[in-house]
């Protein structure tokens, strides 16, 4: 299976990120469909919150001459971002959060949810909604995942993963003091040093592929 795909480079502020909102929903083959449908119908069975719906799709991108992104973006059903080799290039927001001391936060995904059950990953991340920048999403994601406003944000890389899904990657530094209220969709956090290498046994490869691409680019 091939690696990630970088599709384009930072930094970003919030302003270097625009986006077009088209009105048409990107139509899926219909095998797609039937699988979105029985992956739903498993997150059911497991009594996990399906959350279908609409979200968003990366249509096409583009960076100019200064170097800002702007993003082609249109509706697409939620529950296409679940097939693992075919999801449609929904778009997901992964904000990344570092304190004053460079340490990383980390959670645990508690064991309900419907994407990365019981592993961990790093920082904040979600689904970009309807009509939403993605730089709004790595805030709005830290807002709802760990009640903590960032004193900088910043737009890292727009990454295709090997499921057809499209990460915008962000960075969020936070003030030392920060306090944080983790919300239920984790059941454990951490700060995991500065030392991408001093990390524990359980933060797994890709995490650190992630947070060694982000000290390169941030």
């Amino acid at each position: 299976m091939t690696g990630p795909t970088i599709l384009a480079s930072g930094p970003w502020s919030a302003d270097e990120v625009t986006y077009t909102w088209l009105q048409d929903e990107y139509e899926a083959p219909a095998e797609d469909i039937r699988a979105a449908d029985e992956a739903i119908q498993r997150l059911k069975d497991r009594d996990s919150p399906s959350h279908d719906g609409i979200s968003t799709r990366l249509a096409g991108h583009r960076v100019d001459e200064r170097g800002r992104l702007h993003l082609e973006l249109e509706p697409v059903r939620w529950a296409l971002r679940l097939l693992p080799g075919g999801a449609s290039r929904s778009m997901t927001g992964q904000c990344v959060v570092r304190d004053a001391a460079g340490r990383w936060l980390a959670g645990r995904r508690a064991a309900w949810v419907a994407t990365w059950a019981g592993r961990w990953s790093l920082g904040a991340g979600g689904a970009v909604d309807p009509g939403e920048s993605p730089m709004h999403t790595l805030e709005r994601e830290l807002e709802e995942e760990w009640k903590l406003r960032p004193e900088r944000l910043q737009g890292l890389s727009l990454v295709l993963l090997p499921s057809d899904l499209v990460m915008f990657v962000g960075i969020a530094w936070v003030a030392g003091d920060a306090t944080l209220d983790r919300d239920p969709e984790h059941d454990a956090h951490e700060w995991w040093p500065a030392d991408v290498d001093a990390w524990p046994d359980h933060a797994e490869p890709a995490l650190r592929q992630l947070a060694r691409a982000v000290q390169d680019l941030g």
